[in-house]
């Protein structure tokens, strides 16, 4: 008996003995990764392909023409309603404007420009090194409506400046981008500027128009949801007339990208509690996206005898099921992985040590950020219930009860593995689901040191703004680029728009605007992206890889 205790007794503390020293050896690995990973540091230290790249200096005459033509461009309401009605007017004018404003680009020998669909634009700017594989600056000209009724400070087509900003709809979103990339490229072809790697420009003109599965009256839209009554209809972003037969363009031509950059994310200042300094996140993919339509058909009948289960009570149930099961948490199996190691270096403890070590805490990161509603996007496919109808009269009892859901899905799902999820959770044949419409998450771009998009955009930020950390990130929403997927697997979304603590909600609100400085940034932005272009291949790295 005496010796099974001993034996027993030894056990136990070859078990602790050992936890202990697995522990330790954990935490050593961790506290060395915190100290150590910095995956900014890479390309930062390498010896990048000498060039003569052209520096941008704006006098001031230079400075008021192109704030002028910036303002005339805010000024046309180039609005999209719905998928059956924009400002065609507009957009025919917003042609002749672009052509007036920039001449050079309209006449260059080295610009070829066409118009596609009507009102949008595809230039090619040929490059002298044809071996060089291309790239695609994107944006688009059209806008969301705006009223001043709505609680503008300004006519939110007046393009008016207050405090050192513009403000007007599209200040942002997109005219920004639009502006910014014609005018670098009108000052590089004024200073003889004839690139090695050939790029083309595409400018969408019903990025903002709304495809509705529902067919109600989407004019009033200020956002990219719609009040009716008591319901809200989200609706998808097409660009199916303009973006779309872009691509089939450039498919029956045979183009193929290095790598596309439209519209996305931005940089942040302030905006992220806790991180240490301003952020610019480069959008490396978009989730999702699903309409769904829940719906019970019964006999009707009076409400004096009223059944023991009705169509609203049965879909009711089927609506809480949903809400009470969300859908799994997958943090860490996105790119919201590598947002956070980029940014772990930016923060205090004990957040820093956490986030170095997703390996390691990917689940209680994940269990945090899904406490609340805007970080809660970032760890699962969320489930919205954004429409409930049923009923005609008080006394009547309904024959059909219906609900939509609107679902954004994580990048580690896919359209079939949510529907199927949605099918198990309800539980009930008597409630019949329907994909209204949906696509899966768009795939997701590369962000190594490997990646030549992703690194000359970040070393194009880093020259401006050395302070800035740049890490990939993941779009919410939707754009036009996700229509190239078939021409460059490498797709990214940025434009260095700052936003700081309640600017994002003027982006499709009121208020919309942009200062001075910052659109002027825009501008040099793009013209020194441009020639970072012309390297013919990335620097080796000057970093080791953490393999945790």
């Amino acid at each position: 008996m005496a010796d099974s205790k001993i034996q027993a007794w030894k056990f136990l503390k070859i078990i602790v003995f050992t936890f202990f020293i697995t522990v330790l050896l954990l935490f050593t690995s961790a506290t060395i990764r915190t100290l150590s990973l910095d995956v900014n540091v890479g390309l930062q230290l390498a010896r990048w392909e000498k060039s003569n790249n052209i520096s941008l200096v704006i006098d001031q005459h230079q400075r008021e023409e192109l704030l002028a033509k910036f303002k005339e461009a805010l000024r046309i309401p180039t609005v999209s309603f719905s998928e059956r009605e924009s400002n065609t007017t507009a957009l025919r004018q917003f042609v002749t404007f672009l052509r007036k404003a920039f001449p050079t680009v309209f006449s260059s020998s080295l610009v070829h420009h066409e118009l596609v669909a009507d009102y949008s634009h595809l230039f090619q700017v040929q490059g002298s090194q044809p071996d060089l594989v291309p790239y695609l600056l994107l944006a688009h000209i059209d806008v969301v409506p705006a009223r001043e009724s709505d609680g503008w400070e300004a006519p939110p087509f007046s393009a008016q400046e207050m405090d050192g900003f513009i403000y007007a709809r599209g200040t942002i979103d997109d005219k920004c981008a639009v502006m910014g990339i014609l005018q670098a490229l009108e000052y590089l072809l004024l200073r003889g500027y004839a690139p090695r790697r050939g790029f083309y420009i595409g400018l969408g003109h019903d990025e903002e128009v709304f495809f509705c599965p529902l067919n109600c009256c989407c004019s009033q839209t200020i956002k990219k949801k719609i009040q009716l009554g008591s319901l809200v209809c989200h609706l998808q972003i097409s660009g199916f007339n303009g973006a779309m037969n872009i691509v089939r363009l450039m498919k029956d031509r045979g183009v193929k990208l290095s790598f596309v950059l439209d519209e996305g994310l931005a940089v942040l200042d302030g905006v992220i509690s806790g991180l240490d300094g301003p952020v610019a996140l480069i959008g490396v993919s978009e989730k999702g996206s699903a309409n769904v339509k829940l719906s019970v058909s019964m006999a009707p009948g009076h409400s004096s005898m009223p059944p023991r289960e009705s169509s609203i009570g049965i879909l009711a149930a089927a609506v809480k099921r949903l809400e009470d099961n969300p859908m799994p948490r997958l943090f860490g199996y996105g790119p919201e992985r590598d947002t956070f190691e980029h940014l772990a270096h930016k923060f205090g403890l004990p957040l820093k040590f956490i986030m170095s070590n997703l390996w390691l805490f990917s689940p209680l990161l994940g269990r945090v950020l899904e406490m609340k509603p805007d970080t809660n996007a970032f760890v699962r496919t969320t489930t919205a219930v954004t429409m409930f109808n049923a009923g005609t009269k008080s006394n009547i009892i309904p024959s059909l009860a219906e609900a939509t859901v609107n679902l954004r899905i994580h990048s580690a799902h896919s359209l079939q593995e949510v529907l199927d999820f949605i099918q198990d959770t309800v539980g009930d044949q008597r409630v019949k689901v329907e994909l209204i419409d949906g696509f899966d998450p768009l795939p997701i771009s590369s962000s190594d040191e490997q990646s030549f998009g992703f690194q000359i955009i970040k070393k194009t930020v880093l020259d401006m703004f050395p302070k800035l950390t740049v890490a990939p990130g993941i779009c919410v929403g939707n754009t036009d680029s996700r229509h190239f997927k078939d021409l460059s697997s490498d797709i990214y979304r940025f434009a260095p728009v700052w936003f700081k603590p309640g600017d994002v909600q003027r982006f499709h609100g009121i208020n919309e605007r942009i200062s001075k400085k910052n659109y002027e940034e825009l501008i040099v932005f793009y013209f020194n992206l441009i020639q970072n272009c012309d390297i013919k291949k990335l620097p080796d790295p000057h970093s080791s890889v953490h393999e945790l």
